[in-house]
């Protein structure tokens, strides 16, 4: 993807991992100041909260290690994507279902999965479920939950129909995932199957 890039993008895909990043760190922060005032009645209380949160950061961070970082020609040491993908939705009002067929997919290509998942779960304010599976030309999403929903901006923003330059923090997402499938050599795009469901597929870009 080299040269795709300009710095409006690098600048809110940082702020992106950040707001990841402030919730469970903050939350540990929290942890150690109830710790460091001595009260035994918190105490456990407060050992548990530093635990979650710091998993829960830790998570996210491996995830997003892998949806932002990983290139095919460097390699991946870690954990596989499905248990990246698990952790990163486990205590969380969505469920991830990350089917076989997807794990059988070439790393660049559930790299362009585990990015569609953050596109799904944008979706879902209210929770949900997610269902990621290999399509005919590459990964596929199948979305469901109450108030699920694609915006006309994101879906111009996965389909890499969106000026840079009105790029923001709600569709840095979807034209970031819309930039991995390009360069694939597929396209993305969305069909609602029935209300309150719709579905993240890729076409080859001659199609």
């Amino acid at each position: 993807m080299a040269g795709t890039l300009d710095i409006h993008v690098l600048e809110l895909l940082a702020a992106r991992l950040c707001h990841e990043l402030i919730g469970p760190i903050a939350a540990v922060n929290n942890g150690v100041e109830v710790l460091a005032e001595g009260d035994a009645d918190f105490a456990a209380d407060a050992v548990q909260l530093v635990g979650d949160s710091a998993r829960r950061a830790g998570a996210r961070l491996q995830f997003y290690r892998f949806a932002y970082g990983f290139a095919s020609r460097g390699g991946f040491s870690g954990p596989p994507p499905h248990e990246l993908a698990s952790g990163y939705f486990e205590a969380t009002r969505i469920a991830c279902e990350y089917h076989d067929s997807a794990r059988m997919l070439p790393l660049e290509w559930q790299k362009l999965g585990c990015n569609l998942l953050l596109v799904g779960a944008e979706a879902l304010p209210r929770g949900g479920s997610l269902s990621l599976r290999a399509g005919p030309s590459g990964p596929e999403l199948a979305v469901s939950g109450s108030a699920a929903n694609l915006s006309p901006e994101v879906k111009a923003a996965i389909g890499l129909l969106c000026p840079v330059a009105e790029l923001s923090a709600r569709t840095i997402q979807g034209y970031f995932t819309g930039l991995l499938a390009r360069a694939l050599g597929c396209r993305l795009f969305s069909i609602v199957t029935e209300p309150e469901r719709f579905r993240l597929a890729t076409a080859a870009l001659a199609d």
